[in-house]
Protein backbone atom coordinates (compact mmCIF):
# COMPACT_ATOMS: atom_id res chain seq x y z
CA UNK A 1 0.00 0.00 0.00
CA UNK A 2 1.37 3.37 -1.04
CA UNK A 3 1.89 6.23 1.41
CA UNK A 4 -1.18 8.18 0.25
CA UNK A 5 -3.45 5.17 0.80
CA UNK A 6 -1.91 4.56 4.22
CA UNK A 7 -2.48 8.21 5.18
CA UNK A 8 -6.18 8.00 4.20
CA UNK A 9 -6.70 4.72 6.06
CA UNK A 10 -4.78 5.57 9.24
CA UNK A 11 -5.56 9.29 9.53
CA UNK A 12 -1.82 9.98 9.84
CA UNK A 13 -0.60 12.55 7.34
CA UNK A 14 1.91 11.60 4.68
CA UNK A 15 4.27 14.16 6.16
CA UNK A 16 4.09 12.48 9.59
CA UNK A 17 4.59 9.05 8.01
CA UNK A 18 7.78 10.31 6.37
CA UNK A 19 8.84 11.68 9.79
CA UNK A 20 8.21 8.24 11.35
CA UNK A 21 10.37 6.75 8.60
CA UNK A 22 13.21 9.20 9.26
CA UNK A 23 13.11 8.34 12.98
CA UNK A 24 13.07 4.63 12.29
CA UNK A 25 9.66 4.17 13.93
CA UNK A 26 7.95 2.77 10.83
CA UNK A 27 10.08 1.93 7.81
CA UNK A 28 8.10 0.65 4.84
CA UNK A 29 9.10 -2.92 4.13
CA UNK A 30 9.06 -2.41 0.38
CA UNK A 31 9.47 -0.07 -2.57
CA UNK A 32 7.68 0.01 -5.86
CA UNK A 33 9.54 -0.24 -9.12
CA UNK A 34 9.38 3.56 -9.29
CA UNK A 35 10.93 3.84 -5.81
CA UNK A 36 7.81 4.80 -3.87
CA UNK A 37 7.33 3.63 -0.27
CA UNK A 38 5.16 0.54 0.00
CA UNK A 39 3.66 -0.43 3.39
CA UNK A 40 2.74 -3.96 4.40
CA UNK A 41 -0.16 -4.95 6.66
CA UNK A 42 2.34 -5.32 9.52
CA UNK A 43 3.63 -1.78 8.88
CA UNK A 44 0.08 -0.44 9.07
CA UNK A 45 -0.54 -2.32 12.33
CA UNK A 46 2.61 -0.69 13.77
CA UNK A 47 1.33 2.74 12.73
CA UNK A 48 -1.91 2.13 14.66
CA UNK A 49 0.14 0.97 17.68
CA UNK A 50 2.20 4.16 17.53
CA UNK A 51 -0.92 6.35 17.43
CA UNK A 52 -2.45 4.44 20.37
CA UNK A 53 0.63 4.99 22.52
CA UNK A 54 0.88 8.65 21.49
CA UNK A 55 -2.73 9.13 22.64
CA UNK A 56 -1.54 8.24 26.16
CA UNK A 57 0.94 11.12 26.10
CA UNK A 58 4.09 9.17 25.24
CA UNK A 59 6.77 10.96 23.27
CA UNK A 60 7.93 9.42 19.98
CA UNK A 61 11.13 8.34 21.68
CA UNK A 62 9.14 6.57 24.42
CA UNK A 63 6.90 4.99 21.77
CA UNK A 64 9.97 3.58 20.03
CA UNK A 65 11.26 2.08 23.27
CA UNK A 66 7.87 0.60 24.09
CA UNK A 67 7.63 -1.14 20.71
CA UNK A 68 11.23 -2.22 20.19
CA UNK A 69 12.80 -2.84 23.62
CA UNK A 70 11.90 -6.39 24.84
CA UNK A 71 12.90 -5.47 28.39
CA UNK A 72 10.77 -2.35 28.52
CA UNK A 73 8.21 -2.37 31.37
CA UNK A 74 5.31 0.09 31.13
CA UNK A 75 4.42 0.43 34.83
CA UNK A 76 7.02 3.09 35.73
CA UNK A 77 6.34 5.11 32.60
CA UNK A 78 2.55 4.92 33.09
CA UNK A 79 2.94 6.10 36.71
CA UNK A 80 5.02 9.03 35.47
CA UNK A 81 2.40 9.86 32.84
CA UNK A 82 -0.31 9.82 35.53
CA UNK A 83 1.72 12.27 37.62
CA UNK A 84 2.33 14.57 34.65
CA UNK A 85 -1.33 14.46 33.68
CA UNK A 86 -2.45 15.34 37.19
CA UNK A 87 -0.03 18.27 37.28
CA UNK A 88 -1.28 19.45 33.89
CA UNK A 89 -4.92 19.17 34.97
CA UNK A 90 -4.17 21.10 38.16
CA UNK A 91 -2.42 23.84 36.19
CA UNK A 92 -5.25 24.05 33.65
CA UNK A 93 -7.86 24.11 36.43
CA UNK A 94 -5.99 26.93 38.15
CA UNK A 95 -5.87 28.85 34.88
CA UNK A 96 -9.59 28.29 34.28
CA UNK A 97 -10.37 29.53 37.80
CA UNK A 98 -8.32 32.69 37.28
CA UNK A 99 -9.95 33.37 33.93
CA UNK A 100 -13.43 32.94 35.39
CA UNK A 101 -12.61 35.29 38.22
CA UNK A 102 -11.26 37.91 35.86
CA UNK A 103 -14.39 37.54 33.74
CA UNK A 104 -16.64 37.89 36.80
CA UNK A 105 -14.99 41.24 37.59
CA UNK A 106 -16.13 42.52 34.15
CA UNK A 107 -12.93 44.42 33.34
CA UNK A 108 -13.41 47.42 31.08
CA UNK A 109 -9.97 47.13 29.47
CA UNK A 110 -6.58 45.47 29.65
CA UNK A 111 -5.47 47.81 32.42
CA UNK A 112 -8.27 46.42 34.57
CA UNK A 113 -7.26 42.87 33.67
CA UNK A 114 -3.65 43.54 34.68
CA UNK A 115 -4.84 45.13 37.92
CA UNK A 116 -6.99 42.09 38.81
CA UNK A 117 -4.18 39.66 37.94
CA UNK A 118 -1.80 41.58 40.21
CA UNK A 119 -4.29 41.52 43.09
CA UNK A 120 -4.93 37.79 42.65
CA UNK A 121 -1.19 37.14 42.71
CA UNK A 122 -0.76 39.25 45.85
CA UNK A 123 -3.57 37.38 47.62
CA UNK A 124 -1.47 34.23 47.24
CA UNK A 125 1.85 35.89 48.12
CA UNK A 126 4.09 34.54 50.89
CA UNK A 127 4.29 38.02 52.43
CA UNK A 128 1.45 38.71 54.88
CA UNK A 129 1.86 42.42 54.16
CA UNK A 130 1.21 41.89 50.46
CA UNK A 131 -1.84 39.75 51.18
CA UNK A 132 -3.23 42.37 53.54
CA UNK A 133 -2.68 45.21 51.06
CA UNK A 134 -4.39 43.18 48.35
CA UNK A 135 -7.40 42.61 50.63
CA UNK A 136 -7.64 46.30 51.56
CA UNK A 137 -7.27 47.45 47.96
CA UNK A 138 -10.03 45.09 46.78
CA UNK A 139 -12.58 47.79 47.49
CA UNK A 140 -11.19 49.92 44.66
CA UNK A 141 -12.71 50.66 41.28
CA UNK A 142 -11.76 47.18 40.05
CA UNK A 143 -12.55 44.87 42.99
CA UNK A 144 -11.09 41.44 43.59
CA UNK A 145 -13.59 38.73 42.57
CA UNK A 146 -15.56 37.53 45.62
CA UNK A 147 -14.66 33.86 45.09
CA UNK A 148 -10.98 34.77 45.32
CA UNK A 149 -11.60 36.62 48.59
CA UNK A 150 -13.49 33.64 50.01
CA UNK A 151 -10.75 31.22 49.00
CA UNK A 152 -8.18 33.51 50.58
CA UNK A 153 -10.05 34.04 53.87
CA UNK A 154 -10.74 30.32 54.30
CA UNK A 155 -7.02 29.54 54.07
CA UNK A 156 -5.59 32.60 55.84
CA UNK A 157 -3.69 31.98 59.10
CA UNK A 158 -2.46 35.51 59.82
CA UNK A 159 -5.07 37.28 62.04
CA UNK A 160 -4.42 40.74 60.57
CA UNK A 161 -4.75 39.54 57.00
CA UNK A 162 -7.83 37.52 57.91
CA UNK A 163 -9.42 40.63 59.41
CA UNK A 164 -8.75 42.60 56.24
CA UNK A 165 -10.20 39.83 54.10
CA UNK A 166 -13.37 39.65 56.24
CA UNK A 167 -13.71 43.41 55.91
CA UNK A 168 -13.41 43.16 52.14
CA UNK A 169 -15.99 40.36 52.03
CA UNK A 170 -18.39 42.36 54.21
CA UNK A 171 -18.19 45.20 51.66
CA UNK A 172 -19.00 42.81 48.85
CA UNK A 173 -22.45 42.07 50.30
CA UNK A 174 -24.32 38.81 49.84
CA UNK A 175 -22.20 37.52 46.93
CA UNK A 176 -19.78 35.76 49.26
CA UNK A 177 -22.43 33.90 51.28
CA UNK A 178 -22.81 30.87 48.99
CA UNK A 179 -19.09 29.95 48.88
CA UNK A 180 -18.77 30.70 52.60
CA UNK A 181 -21.69 28.37 53.29
CA UNK A 182 -19.74 25.63 51.51
CA UNK A 183 -16.85 26.38 53.86
CA UNK A 184 -19.12 25.59 56.83
CA UNK A 185 -19.20 22.00 55.59
CA UNK A 186 -15.43 21.66 55.22
CA UNK A 187 -13.81 18.62 56.89
CA UNK A 188 -11.21 21.00 58.39
CA UNK A 189 -12.32 22.61 61.67
CA UNK A 190 -10.21 25.73 61.11
CA UNK A 191 -11.86 26.33 57.73
CA UNK A 192 -15.34 26.03 59.28
CA UNK A 193 -14.39 28.57 61.93
CA UNK A 194 -13.04 31.03 59.35
CA UNK A 195 -16.23 30.64 57.33
CA UNK A 196 -18.61 31.42 60.20
CA UNK A 197 -16.51 34.36 61.37
CA UNK A 198 -16.63 35.80 57.86
CA UNK A 199 -20.40 35.32 57.59
CA UNK A 200 -20.82 37.01 60.99
CA UNK A 201 -19.32 40.22 59.59
CA UNK A 202 -21.56 40.39 56.52
CA UNK A 203 -24.61 42.58 57.19
CA UNK A 204 -28.13 41.95 55.96
CA UNK A 205 -30.97 39.51 56.21
CA UNK A 206 -29.45 36.76 54.07
CA UNK A 207 -26.38 36.54 56.29
CA UNK A 208 -28.63 36.48 59.37
CA UNK A 209 -30.70 33.65 57.86
CA UNK A 210 -27.54 31.67 57.16
CA UNK A 211 -26.31 32.21 60.72
CA UNK A 212 -29.68 30.96 62.00
CA UNK A 213 -29.21 27.76 60.00
CA UNK A 214 -25.69 27.49 61.41
CA UNK A 215 -27.07 27.16 64.95
CA UNK A 216 -27.68 23.49 64.09
CA UNK A 217 -24.20 22.90 62.67
CA UNK A 218 -22.52 19.76 64.09
CA UNK A 219 -19.44 21.82 65.00
CA UNK A 220 -19.96 23.38 68.43
CA UNK A 221 -17.36 26.09 67.75
CA UNK A 222 -19.27 27.15 64.65
CA UNK A 223 -22.54 27.21 66.61
CA UNK A 224 -20.99 29.44 69.26
CA UNK A 225 -19.70 32.00 66.76
CA UNK A 226 -23.11 32.02 65.07
CA UNK A 227 -24.89 32.54 68.38
CA UNK A 228 -22.69 35.49 69.34
CA UNK A 229 -23.28 37.12 65.96
CA UNK A 230 -27.02 36.51 66.13
CA UNK A 231 -27.18 37.88 69.66
CA UNK A 232 -25.65 41.12 68.41
CA UNK A 233 -28.31 41.18 65.67
CA UNK A 234 -31.15 40.74 68.15
CA UNK A 235 -32.10 37.20 67.10
CA UNK A 236 -33.65 35.34 70.05
CA UNK A 237 -32.95 31.92 68.50
CA UNK A 238 -29.40 32.29 69.81
CA UNK A 239 -30.41 32.35 73.50
CA UNK A 240 -30.11 28.58 74.27
CA UNK A 241 -26.63 28.39 72.75
CA UNK A 242 -25.54 31.56 74.55
CA UNK A 243 -26.72 30.16 77.89
CA UNK A 244 -24.84 26.93 77.14
CA UNK A 245 -21.72 29.03 76.61
CA UNK A 246 -22.18 30.66 80.03
CA UNK A 247 -22.60 27.23 81.61
CA UNK A 248 -19.54 25.83 79.86
CA UNK A 249 -17.41 28.88 80.57
CA UNK A 250 -16.54 29.34 76.88
CA UNK A 251 -16.51 33.02 75.93
CA UNK A 252 -19.01 33.34 78.77
CA UNK A 253 -18.48 37.10 79.18
CA UNK A 254 -19.25 37.69 75.49
CA UNK A 255 -22.24 35.35 75.72
CA UNK A 256 -23.55 37.23 78.79
CA UNK A 257 -23.17 40.53 76.92
CA UNK A 258 -25.15 39.09 74.00
CA UNK A 259 -27.89 37.91 76.37
CA UNK A 260 -28.03 41.38 77.89
CA UNK A 261 -28.43 42.93 74.44
CA UNK A 262 -31.22 40.48 73.61
CA UNK A 263 -32.99 41.32 76.90
CA UNK A 264 -33.67 44.90 75.87
CA UNK A 265 -37.41 44.13 75.51
CA UNK A 266 -39.38 43.18 78.68
CA UNK A 267 -40.82 39.99 77.19
CA UNK A 268 -37.39 38.85 76.07
CA UNK A 269 -35.85 39.80 79.43
CA UNK A 270 -38.32 37.65 81.36
CA UNK A 271 -37.83 34.71 79.00
CA UNK A 272 -34.04 34.87 79.31
CA UNK A 273 -34.22 35.28 83.08
CA UNK A 274 -36.49 32.22 83.32
CA UNK A 275 -34.09 30.13 81.22
CA UNK A 276 -31.11 31.20 83.35
CA UNK A 277 -32.97 30.34 86.56
CA UNK A 278 -33.98 26.96 85.12
CA UNK A 279 -30.35 26.16 84.39
CA UNK A 280 -29.36 27.23 87.90
CA UNK A 281 -31.94 24.86 89.34
CA UNK A 282 -30.85 21.99 87.12
CA UNK A 283 -29.06 19.35 89.14
CA UNK A 284 -26.72 18.45 86.28
CA UNK A 285 -25.12 21.90 86.16
CA UNK A 286 -21.63 21.94 87.65
CA UNK A 287 -21.15 24.05 90.76
CA UNK A 288 -18.53 26.11 88.92
CA UNK A 289 -21.16 27.19 86.38
CA UNK A 290 -23.68 28.52 88.92
CA UNK A 291 -21.76 31.76 89.74
CA UNK A 292 -21.45 32.48 86.02
CA UNK A 293 -25.19 32.01 85.51
CA UNK A 294 -25.85 34.27 88.49
CA UNK A 295 -23.53 36.91 87.07
CA UNK A 296 -25.31 36.65 83.71
CA UNK A 297 -28.59 37.49 85.48
CA UNK A 298 -27.03 40.77 86.63
CA UNK A 299 -27.39 42.38 83.21
CA UNK A 300 -30.92 41.11 82.53
CA UNK A 301 -33.43 43.87 83.36
CA UNK A 302 -36.87 43.36 84.85
CA UNK A 303 -38.56 42.07 87.96
CA UNK A 304 -38.14 38.43 86.97
CA UNK A 305 -34.35 38.71 87.10
CA UNK A 306 -34.45 40.81 90.29
CA UNK A 307 -36.64 38.27 92.06
CA UNK A 308 -34.37 35.44 90.93
CA UNK A 309 -31.35 37.28 92.29
CA UNK A 310 -33.13 37.93 95.60
CA UNK A 311 -33.80 34.21 95.93
CA UNK A 312 -30.23 33.36 94.97
CA UNK A 313 -28.85 35.69 97.65
CA UNK A 314 -29.94 32.98 100.12
CA UNK A 315 -28.52 30.11 98.09
CA UNK A 316 -26.67 27.31 99.87
CA UNK A 317 -23.69 27.94 97.61
CA UNK A 318 -21.86 30.79 99.31
CA UNK A 319 -20.25 32.05 96.10
CA UNK A 320 -23.63 32.18 94.38
CA UNK A 321 -25.26 33.89 97.37
CA UNK A 322 -22.55 36.53 97.63
CA UNK A 323 -22.60 37.16 93.87
CA UNK A 324 -26.38 37.56 93.86
CA UNK A 325 -26.32 39.89 96.88
CA UNK A 326 -23.59 42.01 95.31
CA UNK A 327 -25.47 42.27 92.02
CA UNK A 328 -28.70 43.17 93.81
CA UNK A 329 -26.91 45.96 95.63
CA UNK A 330 -25.69 47.40 92.31
CA UNK A 331 -29.18 47.11 90.77
CA UNK A 332 -30.76 48.85 93.76
CA UNK A 333 -28.18 51.62 93.54
CA UNK A 334 -29.18 52.25 89.95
Amino acid sequence: MLIGDVARRSGVSARMLRHYDSLGLVRPTGRTGAGYREYSDEDIRRIFHIESLRSLGLSLREVGRALDDPGFTPSELVDDLIRQTRERIAAETDLLTRLRRIGAAEPAGWEDVLHIVALLQDLGAKSAGKRQRAALSSAGEVPVPVEALVEAVLSETDPNVAGALRWALARSGDDGLAPLAEGLGSPAAEVRERAVRSIAEIPGGKATALLRETLTNPDIVVRRYAALALGARGVADAVPTLIDMVVEGTNDADAADALSALASRPASADRIATMLVDRLAHGAVASSARPRLTQALADIPGTKASQALADLSHDEDRVVALTAAYVLGIRDAR
